[in-house]
This record gives C-alpha cells, sequence and structure tokens, in this order.
C-alpha cells in the first residue's frame, strides 16, 4: 500500500474533518482566522487525525463522532506547531514562511492559545469523559516533552533513554493519543484499547527518529526545512548521541563542542563523524524496530481494510524522505 491507498480507505471520512476544520476556525477577529487558516492550510501530512479515523474504522464505526475528534486531534497539533516555531524561532515550515516569521511570535502564540481553547470546547461536544481523560493528560505530557527539550538544549551529555523520554513526550503521545481516544471513543475491549494505544505510541516514536535523521540526510526543498536545523539549535537526537559513544576521543570532543555552540560551522566535520560511525543506520534501525512492534500490536484487532492501512503506514513512516 502506498500513501494514497492508505488515504482513500477514509478519503470520506476525510473530506468530512477538512469541511470541520473549516468551520471551527470561524473566530469574530479576523487575524485569528488568517493566521490559524495559514498554518492548518499549509500543506501537513494530517497524520494524527489519520490515525483516529482509521482507528475508528478498525473497530468498525468512523462516524460523525470520529470525525470531530480527528478535528481535535488536528488542532492540537497545529496549535504546538504555532508555539515550537516561536520557541525555536523558526522561519520556515513545509516550505513556507512560519506563522511567527510573518505576523509575529505574539499572534502566533495567542492564536496557538485559540485552537487549543478550540480543541477543548469540541472535546466537551464529544461528551467522552474517557476521551476528554486522555487528550487532557496528552497535552500536559506534551508541554513537559518540549520543556524537557528546551532544557537540554546544548546539552552534549544527553543519554539516548533521556532522549527516548523527550521525543516520546514532544512527538509520539499525540499519535499514542490520537489510537487511544478513537478506542475509547468506541465500545471496543480493553484489550483492543491497549493495542492502538501502543500501536500509536510505537507509530510515533518511529516517525520522530526518522525525523531526526532526515535533519542530516534529507532533501531540504523536499523537506520544506534546513538540513542541519537540529545541529544548528544545539538539538541533540539519536544521531549524535550514537557518533559520540562510537567515535574517537577527538571527534565526540568536536561534536560536543559543535552541540555546545550550535550553528553550522561545524555541520561538515559533524556529518563526516555521523557517516563514520554508522549513526543514521543505528537510528533508521531504531525506527524500524519501533514500526515492527507497532504492526505487532495490531494483531488483536479483526482483519480490514483499515487494519490493513494502519500496518502499511508503520513502513511508509519509516521508508519515507520527507
Amino acid at each position: 500500500m502506498q500513501i494514497k491507498d492508505v488515504l482513500a480507505v477514509v478519503n470520506d471520512e476525510f473530506k468530512s474533518v477538512d469541511q470541520l476544520i473549516n468551520e471551527q476556525l470561524a473566530s469574530r477577529v479576523p487575524l485569528v482566522e488568517k493566521i490559524a487558516d495559514y498554518i492548518v492550510s499549509s500543506g501537513g501530512k494530517r497524520i494524527r487525525p489519520l490515525l483516529v479515523l482509521m482507528s475508528a474504522k478498525a473497530l468498525g464505526n468512523c462516524d460523525a463522532q470520529a470525525v470531530k475528534l480527528a478535528t481535535v486531534i488536528e488542532f492540537l497539533h497545529t496549535a504546538t506547531l504555532l508555539h515550537d516555531d516561536v520557541v525555536d524561532t523558526s522561519d520556515m515550515r513545509r516550505g513556507n514562511p512560519t506563522a511567527n516569521a510573518k505576523w509575529g511570535n505574539a499572534p502566533s502564540v495567542l492564536v496557538g492559545d485559540f485552537l487549543y481553547s478550540r480543541a477543548f470546547q469540541m472535546m466537551v461536544e464529544l461528551g467522552s469523559l474517557p476521551v476528554m481523560n486522555i487528550l487532557s493528560s496528552a497535552t500536559c505530557i506534551i508541554a513537559e516533552g518540549e520543556v524537557l527539550q528546551l532544557t537540554n538544549v546544548k546539552n552534549p551529555d544527553l543519554t539516548e533513554a533521556q532522549y527516548m523520554d523527550v521525543i516520546h513526550g514532544k512527538t509520539a503521545m499525540l499519535f499514542e493519543a490520537s489510537t487511544h481516544s478513537a478506542a475509547a471513543l468506541l465500545d471496543c475491549s480493553a484489550a483492543q484499547a491497549k493495542a492502538l494505544q501502543e500501536y500509536g505510541k510505537e507509530l510515533g516514536m518511529a516517525f520522530q527518529l526518522v525525523d531526526d535523521l532526515l535533519d542530516y540526510e534529507g532533501d531540504a526543498v523536499a523537506m520544506g526545512k534546513n538540513v542541519g536545523d537540529d545541529l544548528a539549535e544545539g538539538k541533540v537526537t539519536l544521531p549524535l548521541i550514537h557518533a559520540m559513544a562510537n567515535a574517537t576521543e577527538d571527534e565526540s570532543r568536536l561534536i560536543r563542542q559543535a552541540i555546545r555552540k550550535g550553528g553550522l560551522d561545524d555541520m561538515q566535520s559533524v556529518f563526516a563523524i555521523i557517516q563514520k560511525t554508522k549513526s543514521l543506520d543505528y537510528t533508521r534501525q531504531k525506527a524500524y524496530e519501533c514500526a515492527d512492534r507497532a504492526q505487532q500490536h495490531l494483531e488483536l484487532l479483526a482483519d480490514s481494510e483499515a487494519k490493513q492501512a494502519l500496518n502499511a503506514l508503520a513502513m511508509i513512516a519509516v521508508q519515507r524522505n520527507t
């Protein structure tokens, strides 16, 4: 299955999500609508709402409630993007100027707050306490993950275990919440709900691991961001952690200095060490391990086109180049 085949499984429901997004972006303040529409319409993969719809369909009932939940998830994700770009002082996302680059930091943060608030309004309309519990807990963990990443900027002593904790909070948690909340919305067994929760978690971990290796070997035009941004910002990701652990003492010292300094002055030297230590291969292998575990968790679900699509998505996530 290709990504177009995965999307085809929930094509009608996805159109309903797009329609609901447009309806829910309405605001009496024109700038709110303008910025929110700009970021929501900027060409993202919409993986998280897709997970809600496919999980619901795999459980046999992808109805209007699932469409609303998928919209909630997309708004939560979009709000985090607005805030992240301000924190990271990013000026490019998906090949376009970021909202903060176009309108400034204050409007971007406040519109992110608006999207969070709108998401919680819609969450209340769903009328499901289990869903509210999952998503309210998830937003706290996501915020903690972002703070944890921030506190470890330019910290070359970050361990692999600590890195995994960071990416679980800042990325995998919303994947996990997407599949878990879809299960909570429907009448399924506790075992099925747990299986979908773990599938989402492992898929999210794989997704971020690939993001982090693409920062060193991706196509800047295809990704819509600059290669080497993580090193420039002093973000310590698995390719750097593995390289430092397997390089010579002098090479490790060079990477540590590059992390502390930030910027791209040492990019070529650092990249050469990453290649020498096969750190991108190691990161890719970790991503495949996560994808394999994700697929194993789906074994509890009944066979269906949606289950096949979820299986395929795990491999698509690790084989992508953007």
